[in-house]
Order: C-alpha cells, then sequence, then structure tokens
C-alpha cells in the first residue's frame, strides 16, 4: 500500500462507532493531492492498475469487491463508475443502481433485492446507492416507522458481516458535496440540452429536506462503519479529486487482497500449438 493510499484511508475513513459530523469535513479538501493535471493522469494510470488486479480477481474466482456508492443527488456516483472502473473489462465488474423498489420488491424484506445483485466470486460489484437508502429516503421521507428505522442499522451490519466471512471484501464511500455545488449541478442540467435528461423535479424536493438528509447520513455513517466494512466520506465537489481518493483506495485494497492467478496442473512446456 503507498504512503498517499494509508494516508487517505486514515484520514477519509469513519472509525467504528465514531460520530461523524459533515459540516466539518471540507468536501473541496484537495489537501492531499497536488496539480489537478497529473492527478488525473495518476487516476488513469490507477483505473489500469485497478483492471490488471481485477483481472487477477477474476481468474483465482474464489472471492469478490462490493464497492458500495451513496450520496446526495448529483454526488458524482456515475462519475465515479466512469473515472474509476473504466478501463475494467466488463466481464469482471456489475454495476447495479437502486432505484425505488418496485411492487414485487415490497413484497419482500428490504435486503431481498439487494442480496440477489451481490457480486459473484471472482467479480467487482459496484452499487450506485443501496440498501442503505433504507435507512435515509427511508427515514427522511417517514416510508417506515422510526422503530423499524433503528432495527435496520444493526440489521446492515449483520448482512454486510455474513457477506465479508463468505469471502466480499466491502467498500462503502460516502460522496460528499456542499449544497452550493449541488445547486450548480443542478442548474447545469437545466442549461444544457444534452443534461436535460438528467433532471428529476422530484431532486428540487428532497432538496428542500436537505439537513434532513445530513442528518440522517450522519447517524448512518456512526451506527454502519464497522470493522468489517467501514466507511470512507468523500470530498466530492471537486471531481478529480473524488476520483483520485477512490481509485487509490480501490488499489490499494485489491492489492490487501492479493488475488492469484491459478496455477494448472499440467506443464505448458508439453503442448505445441501447430
Amino acid at each position: 500500500m503507498t504512503d498517499l493510499a494509508t494516508t487517505l484511508i486514515e484520514k477519509l475513513r469513519v472509525e467504528p462507532g465514531g460520530k461523524v459530523r459533515l459540516r466539518d469535513r471540507d468536501p473541496r479538501d484537495k489537501s492531499l493531492f497536488g496539480d489537478e493535471q497529473e492527478t488525473k493522469a495518476r487516476t488513469a494510470a490507477l483505473a489500469k492498475d485497478i483492471d490488471t488486479l481485477q483481472d487477477r480477481l477474476y481468474a483465482e474466482g474464489s472471492r469478490a469487491l462490493l464497492v458500495i456508492l451513496q450520496g446526495t443527488d448529483t454526488s458524482g456516483k456515475d462519475g465515479t463508475i466512469r473515472g474509476v472502473f473504466n478501463a475494467t473489462g466488463p466481464l469482471g465488474v456489475a454495476v447495479h443502481a437502486f432505484g425505488p423498489p418496485t411492487k414485487l420488491e415490497l413484497e419482500h424484506d428490504y435486503f431481498w433485492r439487494v442480496h440477489a445483485v451481490c457480486p459473484r466470486r471472482g467479480t467487482i460489484g459496484i452499487f450506485n446507492r443501496s440498501h442503505y437508502e433504507d435507512v435515509l429516503i427511508g427515514k427522511v421521507r417517514k416510508f417506515a416507522p422510526e422503530p423499524v428505522i433503528e432495527q435496520r442499522y444493526e440489521q446492515i451490519n449483520a448482512f454486510e458481516k455474513m457477506l465479508v466471512e463468505n469471502g466480499t471484501t466491502i467498500l462503502k464511500f460516502m460522496l460528499h458535496i456542499s449544497k452550493d455545488e449541488q445547486k450548480e449541478r443542478l442548474q447545469a442540467r437545466l442549461d444544457d440540452p444534452a443534461k436535460n435528461w438528467k433532471f428529476n423535479a422530484g431532486d428540487l424536493d428532497d432538496r428542500e429536506h436537505w439537513d434532513d438528509y445530513q442528518e440522517a447520513y450522519e447517524t448512518m455513517l456512526h451506527r454502519c462503519s464497522t470493522p468489517w466494512a467501514p466507511w470512507h466520506v468523500i470530498p466530492a465537489d471537486r471531481k478529480w479529486v473524488r476520483n483520485a481518493a477512490i481509485a487509490n483506495i480501490v488499489k490499494a485494497t485489491l492489492e490487501d487482497m492479493n488475488p492469484q492467478y491459478p496455477k494448472v496442473s499440467w506443464d505448458p512446456k508439453g503442448f505445441t500449438v501447430r
């Protein structure tokens, strides 16, 4: 693990049991990185390194990596996937975006749709939103009674521990943007015809509950950052910083997993291709 990756993890990780005040974390922080263009170039190189490590993970076929991306509207979940995993082979990566639950999904427990799309062995799974919606929008919009919401934090911790104990490493990233930055990004979707399709009037309704969502995120980070699946709060106002931070942590995690190409039981020199 590089010194930068170690420093990033130590600075951005939410220590298990620790409390977080998001207003004390600067969403525009770039202090751990140098020149923007140089950082972007290094991030592109990291994306290629992640591809190489993912190839080994796929060949090994015994473990998985789950990357969870949570954040308010416009925080950059799609952009993170493009910027960090754009060089990764499609066979070994699966992205799942969670929207409002369907009628069928509502007829099951809230983990039913989540467990079905967890990454299989040998692959990287990326959740664009996740089961954490059930303690975020579910809490703010009161889609479930408060006692039910309270139960979910430990249920989530137990679910993730089960995944980890069965060979899935979990990385959780909260993309932390400011209210002013969100305003600019929403306005850009209105101003640019090529981005109009991204605009959702419901985003403005959620924006009216900004403080409530910030509080819900703080509770989530405090209650669900565990030794087996800690949260990382990523400064996300600057897209290049966001991508660089996550790429460094993903690469370091894969290096720690150290997947290996399987050894064959036969001698390659015993064959001739004619």
